[in-house]
């Protein structure tokens, strides 16, 4: 498998990039390259008085190349210049990543926030699954907040068809995985319009997670999706949130879109997300 990291060279990117705890999280699920990503702002020129920003972020990445290949990964740099979302969903299709990575904490001395804007388009327009990495807020040093990407699951899940394509990366997660935690939130207008349980079929999904020794339970909320999601992830602190970043059950609910985004700006640790496949 092949994962795209993209960095601004922050702190906390470098916090996400040099944890040998997350490095073997990626190893444990299939990764074996690794495509180190750099976007220099469109308004920011080499003319600028002070520093060759593109120089710097060359030997940034040099850097962290050493660390990467000493782990055991393959690793190609890429330093380009644009809009950070579009050449980070570029570099992934033109690469053929499997997962790419971004940090979700961190100021560059250029002041480009890899969250924020940049974060919440790619949870709009990501071409392959996302995973965003959360690290420490408001702190010089910055760590990882949860070390292990993958060992506590929390699915969210609408059923919807793009629900189950996030369910399907457990198939490469569950190598990484020791418990997981199902939830689906019914909000009122779904009184009387499903005519499935949904504690059905959870249950369906946590059995497929237990014949791979995954210790599971699952929860059926009711209210706002985002409000409740998070609300489990208080009770449970999991590692990492898995949703698609884009669904539409049978009843005419939105799942994701405006929730995923939701989610990733607001959950305590990392959001996985897994967006649809790409029209051809």
């Amino acid at each position: 498998m092949r994962a795209l990291c993209a960095t601004d060279l922050s702190a906390a990117s470098e916090a996400a990039i040099e944890n040998e705890t997350c490095l073997t999280c990626l190893a444990r699920i299939g990764v074996d390259t690794i495509h180190l990503v750099t976007v220099v702002p469109a308004n920011v020129h080499s003319g600028m008085p002070g520093v060759n920003f593109e120089e710097r972020r060359r030997q940034g990445l040099d850097q962290y190349r050493q660390v990467i290949e000493a782990a055991g990964f393959d690793v190609e740099t890429h330093v380009v210049r644009g809009t950070p979302y579009r050449r980070i969903n570029g570099i992934a299709e033109t690469v053929h990543a499997d997962l790419s990575v971004v940090g979700s904490r961190g100021q560059s001395p250029l002041k480009n926030r890899i969250i924020g804007s940049t974060a919440r388009n790619l949870a709009r327009t990501t071409v392959v699954p996302l995973l965003v990495n959360r690290v420490e807020r408001a702190t010089d040093e910055p760590d990882v907040l949860r070390e292990h990407l993958f060992q506590r699951i929390l699915f969210a899940t609408d059923f919807s068809e793009n629900a189950d394509r996030a369910f399907d990366a457990f198939s490469y997660l569950r190598h990484a995985t020791e418990e997981a935690t199902l939830v689906h939130v019914r909000s009122p207008k779904d009184e009387g319009v499903d005519d499935v349980n949904p504690r059905e079929q959870l249950a369906d999904h946590a059995s497929t997670l237990e014949n791979w020794d995954i210790e599971t339970r699952i929860e059926v909320r009711q209210g706002d999706p985002a409000a409740e999601i998070l609300s489990v992830e208080a009770e449970v602190t999991p590692s990492t949130i898995l949703v698609g970043s884009k669904g539409r059950s049978r009843i005419r609910r939105l799942l994701l879109g405006s929730v995923s985004e939701e989610i990733v700006a607001r959950a305590t640790g990392n959001v996985f997300l897994v967006p649809p496949p790409r029209a051809v």
